[in-house]
Parts: C-alpha cells; structure tokens; sequence
C-alpha cells in the first residue's frame, strides 16, 4: 500500500474534492473535442473562475481566495494530471504568473489585472522562449526600447503555454545592453490589443494537443511604461527567483502522471490474459510493476516534502532541480514501460497509456532540461 499523504489538512482534502468534481463535469468530457481543436473552450475559463479555482493566492479584495499556500495550486494540478486533462493552462496562470505579479505588481497593475484573471476573464501566459535561445535566458533578443512613455517591443518568442488565449502575457525582453548575467533584461506586461502584437501559429505538438501553445511577434509593439513589472534590468533574477515554483509545478505534475499510469497499468494487468492467467502474474511483469511502483512511491515522497519545504519558502534552487530532472525523468521511464505492458493496445491512441505516452515526453523539456537540471545541481556541490 502507498504510504499517507500527510501534508494536507481537512480544508486541503474539501478543495480537492471540489478540483475533482469540477474536472469531472466540465474537463473529462471535453478533453476528445478540445485535442482536436488545439486549445480549451473560454467558458472553461469563466467556469474555473466562477469555482473559486483561479487566483486562490491572490487577495481577496480582488476577488482571488487570499490562501497564500501552495498545496492548493498542488491540489488543482493533480487533479488535471489524473485526469490526463493536458488542455487547461490553470497551471501557468496560477502557480506562474500570479507569483510574479503577487511580488512586482504595483497596486495599480494589481486592481487591473488581478480580478478579471481570478474570475477566468484574464487568461495569462509568460514569454521567455525564443527560437534561438531555449534554457538559455541569458541569450534573449527580444528587444524593448523605451520611448517616452512606452517601451517599442521586437522580437520572436516560441513555444508559448496559453499563447493564443492569453489576455496578458509577461515578456522578457532587452531593456539595455548590459553585460553578461542576463544584465538588461526586463519583464513587461502586454496586453492583448497591442498594436504590433500578434499571433502566429498553434504550434502543432505531438502531445499535449489540448493544450495551446503559440508564437508571438512583436514588431515595434507600443507598451505603456506603466507596464513593466518590477525593476527595470532586473528580469533576471525575477526569472530565477520564480522558476522554483515553475519546476515544482512540474515535479507534481511529473509524479501524479506517472501513478495514474502505474494505477491503470496494475489494473490492466489484472484483467488482460495470456496462457490462461494475468499478465501481471508472470514474474518478470510482476517484478517490473514492483520496481515502478517502489520508484513512484520514493518520488512521492520526495516531491511532498519538496512541497513542505516551498510552502515554507525553505526550498532552494538546487532541490527544485533535482525534483524537476528526476521526476520528469521517471515519469517518461513508467508510461513507457506501462505501455509496453498493454502490448499493442498500448500503440492505439483509444487508449490512455498511449495519450500518457505521448503528453510526458515534453516533461524533460520544459522548464529547464534535464541536462540544464544536472548543471546546476552539479554547480551546488562546488563542480
């Protein structure tokens, strides 16, 4: 038996069975329809709003629930991942964007913005991609230039989460040609009707298809200077400070994903015979499943005290790391040997260890490859 989850209080366990339900009734039975379209319906939006599911760390004032405490974002993407509902950006907009703006708003840009984005009529995204750039933050081109009263943005970025719905979306870009350590980079809120702000392509994934993901063009896009966020030249370190938070989204998402494989698996190879008894009865089945779970369960636990630790904001840039690389990593390995396991119902899309299959494999990916995880963990130990 698994061991107890003991980081969740009553309160924690009653909003869970609110994510639940929601996702029940308004996800599930959309998730076929919103993969074919590429993206989420708005609605969708409106209703997570309507439930009290955005912003829940946003003050109450502007309509968010005012619980600074992360398990409940936790609760909410576990509840998306075991329902393999890749399509809603709840993730990106509460647990990414809203830490930037809770810290480096201004109280103007909070009563703008925060409201509509508790109430599921702000969409938010971020932007820090470019084609040339990935991990590499450091490189960014994207240029913003100030004029006056307006910054004049430049540039490309690539492979945004939320493009095509965003209503806001916080842009890393140049502000001067500082030197080295990501010196000059700035972080500036575009809002949807920018003049010289567009759109190009839902990008074609080969998971996650529910799930939109842009690129952005800004070609001399005019932003009130009222819109940037913080201190200008210090993007950076507001990016770094942030992608803490970023990858322990992704380690929860990571270890969920792979015991909902697991969990489906087990109950597959209980049902599915050959030779007249369960697969799962053969020892080397039987030993492969004791592994992965074994292995799940240490993820598990490694990742709630991750968890506790974030909650307490004692949680440092090394373990992030080293949860985000080593439970992406495991999260690919157990939806591999799981479909392997379904034989060759585990190759057809009706199945959902196919659709688990093909949504992890970008785990590793973003947020910081696994390469770039074991660079910085590795610098930690004084390499």
């Amino acid at each position: 038996m698994p061991l107890a989850r003991t980081i969740f209080s009553e309160e924690h366990e009653a909003f869970r069975d609110s994510c639940r339900a929601f996702v029940a009734k308004h996800v599930t039975p959309n998730n076929k329809r919103w993969a074919e379209a590429g993206q989420v319906d708005r609605e969708l939006w409106l209703e997570a709003g309507q439930q009290g599911l955005l912003g829940t760390a946003i003050d109450e004032e502007y309509g968010g629930g005012g619980v600074k405490d992360f398990r409940f974002n936790v609760i909410l993407d576990e509840e998306l991942a075991a329902a393999h509902a890749a399509g809603p950006g709840f993730p990106v907009h509460n647990d990414l964007i809203v830490p930037y703006l809770e810290r480096l708003a201004t109280p103007e840009q909070k009563k703008r913005w925060f409201p509509g984005m508790c109430s599921g009529e702000l969409i938010a995204a971020i932007a820090m991609t470019e084609p040339g750039t990935g991990s590499d933050l450091q490189s960014i081109r994207t240029t913003a230039v100030r004029d006056g009263d307006h910054y004049v943005l430049n540039g490309q970025k690539t492979f945004i989460s939320n493009g095509i719905m965003a209503d806001i979306v916080i842009v890393a870009a140049k502000t001067s040609n500082g030197e080295g350590g990501g010196e000059g980079l700035s972080l500036i809120v575009v809002e949807r009707d920018t003049p010289g702000f567009e759109r190009g392509r839902n990008l074609d994934k080969i998971g996650l298809k529910a799930q939109d993901t842009a690129e952005l063009y800004f070609t001399d896009a005019r932003v009130p200077a009222e819109n940037l966020l913080g201190e200008e030249g210090k993007g950076f370190i507001y990016l770094v400070q942030n992608l803490v938070r970023e990858r322990m989204t992704i380690a929860v998402v990571a270890v969920t994903a792979a015991e909902t494989a697991l969990e489906l698996t087990m109950k597959y190879c209980k049902e599915r015979t050959a030779f007249g008894k369960p697969i799962g009865s053969f020892q080397h089945n039987r030993f492969l499943l004791a592994e992965l779970a074994t292995e799940v369960q240490i993820a598990r636990t490694f990742v709630d005290r991750c968890i506790v630790d974030h909650v307490e904001e004692t949680l440092d840039i090394p373990t992030a790391a080293m949860a985000k690389w080593w439970t992406t990593e495991l999260q690919n390995k157990v939806v591999d040997r799981c479909l392997q396991l379904h034989g060759g119902y585990g190759f057809m899309t009706e199945y959902p260890i196919s659709q688990a299959f093909l949504d992890s494999r970008v785990q590793t990916i973003y947020g910081g490859t696994t390469e770039i995880m074991k660079e910085i963990i590795g610098r930690s130990l004084g390499f």
